[in-house]
């Protein structure tokens, strides 16, 4: 008596910035694929705009059982760099890992941890622009999208807003 070998999740390299159209193309050929991904706030000509990204930049996972499924046919798919091998075989991820990732998911999307989270009272560095490495306090924070701080300059204390993606915990 045979046992079947159960479907595994192996990791498929990707074209810079071709993870979605090499989703696209993989599912058109049938396979089954996941893209972890995650929204961001992007800030341009002063508005903001959330974006989707890929999780793993030029990665995505497609699930296969080598018995079965060709994978050769995977390295020639559009938007599609290689197939992660060991060797001549491509390389199983363990067990669990596709599980942990799709169990942060919320509405389809990993939740990210905010690892910048500054609150009023706390010590920041400006790390770029016109106030970059000044210190100063953080007094409010709006939408977690801007922060009103207080920075020492020319001998007095001066309000100054800007974005949180400027700015880190000193």
């Amino acid at each position: 008596m045979t046992v079947a070998n159960e479907p595994l999740w192996y990791v498929v390299h990707t074209h810079p910035r071709e993870e979605f159209k090499a989703l696209s193309h993989l599912r058109r050929q049938n396979y089954q694929v996941y893209l972890p991904r995650y929204a961001k706030m992007i800030h341009h000509a002063r508005k903001s705009e959330r974006v989707i990204r890929p999780f793993f930049p030029r990665y995505l996972f497609v699930r296969l059982d080598l018995a079965i499924n060709g994978w050769r046919a995977i390295r020639s798919t559009v938007g599609v760099n290689d197939i992660v091998c060991f060797g001549e075989q491509p390389a199983p991820l363990p067990a669990g890992v596709i599980d942990a990732l799709q169990g942060q998911e919320s509405e389809g999307l990993i939740e990210v941890a905010d690892k910048n989270a500054i609150k009023p009272g706390d010590n920041v560095v400006v790390l770029n622009g016109p106030f970059a490495r000044q210190i100063g306090l953080c007094i409010s924070v709006s939408d977690h999208e801007r922060v009103a701080i207080l920075l020492d300059l020319l001998g007095r204390k001066v309000r100054v807003l800007m974005n949180t993606d400027v700015v880190t915990a000193a």
